[in-house]
């Protein structure tokens, strides 16, 4: 191979998707997003570091073109503006695509709806394919959440994963396509985060190399003690952690405490079992692409800002711990609001609830919650809410799917949200990534901003990234081995 692999990444978020294909091998042609904060993240780490705020103020200004935008190889703008352009698309043919990537909005996608031009949820997913007609390149790589592939049974219609996987068959002369769930833990993410992909192999090398349409797979089953008589089809990526290899939060945050690193660089604990993944985040990045390995480390820790809370709600925070501790899941919290009657009354129900409670009740932090039963029930009512997203984490399994939602998820051990170099780590993103724009934005602004939290949550996790990315280099390196 005389040329390196050519990749477009379009919805490209912050970069976790290019940053995993990079590591793979891969070189960005160009990334299409929408949103210049989550674009600001990607240009900072995957093209330059970004001087100063002026710099990126322009970049992103109307007097800046889209041809000068593309020849920096990231487009800040909507993608239909790239479909427009004809000199733009013109020069990305001649450059010989290798890989087009990225995760449209597929919910409301339908083939009827490229006959409806008015119906939006099918624009993105259009945009897409149509984009894919034009450039012809050797392979796609689709992905999305899980919850996409369910058919829609009141309708008695496919999914819109199946329909966009029956439209991908269909461009141009045709692509192979291979359905994945892969999930991220079993890739060597602490997180259980299940997402849908689609790779497809245009037609004509997919006959060069003998490869042909293979049934839907699962990363589980690579897990030989379960499934001992699966064979992994050629475009699926080998998952490699089950069992006890499967990470967990300590893993992932085992180093970190509320002030940054809680232990030095050259500390044994790297070259344990335990503190390899940490070890992997903060030094040794080999795996990743030589410009990020060239970014010079700061001496602090970045983008791990504690987020401020009231005294009520650290309690509640505390109160989370030591009910989970305990067995008892948060809801407990909604008990009062449910249960009619007197404050007594109250007490005693919720008594009931919690009469197996060890006492004095305290949290991982030290802090005394209550020293009896009715003390314990009297918080309980103090701090009663309806919100049921929040819980803590817990030490020694994989972090539940990450969201964009800073308050979801509470420290294992600390009264307090997690910080978005905790979230960051979850996710697979290495210390020196880092998330640029403003941390959070209120409920209304999260229609159109794209903050640092919903960047990471929003990301699909590097290390994922990289070992499809590695199936799909593999695939094209034997192709190019052939011509």
């Amino acid at each position: 191979m005389s040329k390196p692999f050519k990749y477009i990444d379009l919805f490209a978020g912050c970069g976790g998707l290019s940053l995993g294909l990079e590591a793979a091998g891969f070189e960005l042609e160009l990334a299409v997003e929408k949103s210049d904060m989550a674009a600001e993240t990607f240009y900072h780490n995957l093209i330059n570091r970004i001087p100063s705020k002026k710099f990126w103020d322009d970049y992103i200004s109307e007097n800046n073109t889209i041809e000068v935008q593309a020849k920096n190889k990231l487009i800040v703008k909507e993608l239909r503006e790239l479909l427009d352009n004809k000199n733009i698309l013109k020069s990305l043919k001649s450059n010989d695509i290798d890989l087009i990537a990225g995760g449209p909005p597929c919910q409301g996608f339908s083939l009827a709806g490229r006959r409806n031009p008015d119906d939006i949820r099918n624009q993105l997913p259009w945009q897409f394919i149509e984009l894919v007609e034009h450039l012809n390149p050797k392979m796609v790589l689709i992905e999305n959440v899980s919850g996409i592939r369910q058919n829609f049974k009141k309708h008695a219609q496919e999914s819109p994963f199946e329909q966009l996987k029956l439209a991908l068959e269909e461009t141009n002369n045709g692509y192979i396509v291979q359905s994945l769930l892969v999930n991220a833990m079993h890739f060597g993410a602490p997180q259980h985060r299940p997402r849908v992909m689609l790779v497809g192999l245009r037609s004509d090398i997919a006959t060069i190399l003998g490869i042909k349409n293979a049934d839907f797979w699962r990363s589980e089953y690579d897990d030989s003690t379960k499934f001992k008589q699966k064979i992994r089809p050629i475009m699926a990526p080998k998952a490699t952690h089950f069992g006890k290899d499967i990470l967990t939060v300590e893993n992932a945050l085992l180093d970190l405490n509320d002030k940054g690193y809680s232990i030095p660089s050259n500390d044994k604990l790297y070259n344990r079992k335990s503190g390899k993944y940490a070890k992997l985040m903060r030094q040794d990045i080999s795996w990743m692409p030589e410009k990020i390995r060239k970014i010079n480390r700061l001496p602090d820790i970045m983008n791990h800002n504690l987020r401020n809370h009231s005294d009520l709600i650290i309690t509640r925070f505390r109160l989370y711990q030591y009910l989970q501790k305990m067995g008892l899941s948060p809801k407990i919290l909604n008990l009062p609001a449910q249960f009619d009657g007197s404050e007594a009354d109250k007490k005693r129900e919720i008594c009931k609830h919690i009469k197996n409670c060890e006492l004095p009740a305290k949290s991982p932090d030290g802090e005394i919650l209550a020293s009896s039963l009715s003390g314990l029930a009297k918080l309980i009512i103090e701090l009663q809410t309806k919100k049921h997203s929040q819980r803590p984490l817990k030490w020694n399994k994989p972090s539940p799917t990450i969201v964009s939602l800073p308050e979801d998820f509470v420290h294992p051990f600390m009264p307090r949200t997690m910080t978005v170099r905790e979230m960051a780590r979850f996710q697979s993103f290495p210390d020196n990534f880092e998330f640029r724009a403003k941390e959070t934005t209120g409920s209304l602004r999260r229609r159109v901003e794209v903050p640092q939290y919903t960047q990471v949550g929003n990301a699909v996790p590097p290390i994922l990234g990289k070992a499809v990315g590695d199936n799909i280099f593999s695939i094209l390196k034997s192709y190019y081995k052939k011509m």
